[in-house]
């Protein structure tokens, strides 16, 4: 009998023993020093939620409009163009009136120049001039750029149709004319003064 016992208690300590190698000797996760698996090391590098993004370069160079709307929130194209067009026309009338008042309030000492010699030059011919729009010119935005500091331009394509009636010592005329200028307006973004005075004038393709 104590041999028949010794013999069951042994086969019960066998299977105890199987059974808790099977449990305890079972890799459960990762074991230290295994490698990374191919979807491990190709899973993509996240920030947690709660992490900040990193700041925007401050050394980023805007240009063109971006640059002037940087340095003046405010502005707004659409309201530009149309006193530009309005400009556009009082200059455009002031310059065949003769009137320099008007112009030198519009434009800068370099072109205020230019237009008061050719005025000069006609009055000694004895010639005067008016003009008649038909309809507002038509003003685009050719280009806009912050020059240097708080100075500002801004290039105007203009597309203009109107009607000039002249007087001079051969007698009276009249001509429809058509033009297409380019028109570059400045002022310094920081001045009290609202107004942009007209630095320059081009001819550009109709």
């Amino acid at each position: 009998m104590q041999v028949l016992e010794l013999i069951i208690f042994a086969g019960l300590a066998a299977i105890v023993l199987y059974q808790l190698y099977a449990v305890l000797g079972r890799r459960v996760g990762r074991q230290p020093g295994d490698g990374p698996t191919a979807e491990v090391a190709a899973a993509p590098v996240r920030a947690p939620l709660d992490r900040p993004l990193d700041p925007i370069d401050d050394g980023v160079q805007l240009s063109g409009l971006a640059a002037l709307k940087a340095k003046d929130p405010g502005f707004d194209m659409g309201m530009f163009l149309s006193g530009a067009k309005q400009a556009y026309e009082m200059i455009v009338k002031a310059f065949a009136a003769h009137d320099r008042q008007t112009l030198r309030n519009l434009l800068a000492p370099n072109v205020l120049a230019d237009f008061e010699a050719a005025i000069d030059a006609r009055e000694a011919e004895g010639r005067t001039e008016t003009i008649e729009f038909s309809h507002p010119p038509r003003a685009d935005l050719e280009k806009a750029e912050v020059v240097s500091g708080d100075l500002a331009q801004i290039t105007v394509r203009f597309l203009a149709e109107f009607r000039s009636r002249t007087k001079g010592p051969e007698g009276e005329g009249v001509d429809d004319r058509r033009t297409a200028e380019l028109w570059t307006f400045e002022r310094r973004l920081k001045s009290k003064d609202p107004n942009w005075a007209l630095v320059h004038v081009g001819a550009a393709e109709a």
